[in-house]
């Protein structure tokens, strides 16, 4: 159902050096982009694609407080790349990898913006 989730930015120079590193580890290349907006999707048709934006209203971007963008990956060694590879760019740490129940392993990390993600993977035999 979800085609595409974008995340603002004020600085949209920053955020695209930061998530072009990042979804390097993801199979996505970057596709649509304009002065305000650049989305990356995944080379497999029907999965969601993750942008960043400048706002349209031209009001600074904010952080919602409680929402979250979660990616899901395939392995739980993935989601610690992932969270590593997020850490040596600057993202803070919301939650280090780890087992969180229910075959749920998974990462938190915010943004050089301050977007909150999480990288997951559902795991077997937990």
């Amino acid at each position: 159902m979800i085609g595409y989730v974008t995340l603002g930015t004020n600085d949209m120079q920053r955020a695209i050096r930061f998530y072009e590193q990042l979804l390097t580890l993801f199979e996505v290349k970057r596709g649509f982009e304009s002065d305000r907006f650049v989305l990356w999707y995944p080379s497999k048709p029907g999965r969601p694609g993750l942008g960043v934006i400048k706002p349209h209203d031209g009001q600074a971007a904010t952080v919602g407080n409680g929402g979250m963008v979660a990616l899901g990956v395939d392995s739980p060694t993935k989601v610690d790349e992932i969270h590593k590879k997020a850490m040596g760019l600057g993202g803070k740490d919301e939650g280090a990898p780890g087992p969180r129940g229910g075959g749920f392993y998974g990462a938190y990390f915010r943004d050089l913006d301050g977007n909150k993600l999480c990288v997951f993977s559902m795991v077997r035999d937990q």
